[in-house]
């Protein structure tokens, strides 16, 4: 059985099949701030849905960073290097690409188990 939460017409914000998470793309609410801000952001959603499901970030099993600029490569390191589990860092994937819209910075993808 798959349960998904928070069901769109286009997205689910989480689909959870066989105790695994699997979380849509998290972006950031302010488009205007820095790097910092806007990974802080997207960590604390990440956060809050993994909470939905009963899991958390010492559960993740893989995250993909999407960076629309590799210069804030070092800006996000820092928020995420503070916000990640000591001795639970994920594998992680780190890449730039061109993101959906002008003022978002990053994107992350979570799959975590439940």
């Amino acid at each position: 059985m798959v349960q998904r939460i928070d069901v769109g017409s286009r997205l689910s914000e989480v689909a959870v099949h066989n105790g695994v998470a699997y979380l849509a793309g998290q972006v950031p609410e302010d488009e205007a701030s820095d790097i910092q801000t806007q990974t802080s952001q997207v960590l604390a959603a990440i956060d809050a849905l993994l909470d939905r499901v009963g899991s958390d970030k010492t559960r993740i099993l893989m995250a993909q960073i999407f960076l629309a600029d590799l210069s804030d490569f070092d800006g996000m390191n820092r928020v995420w290097d503070a916000w990640v589990a000591p001795g639970q860092a994920p594998p992680r994937a780190t890449v730039q690409a061109r993101l959906a819209r002008s003022g978002w910075r990053i994107e992350i993808v979570v799959t975590a188990a439940v």
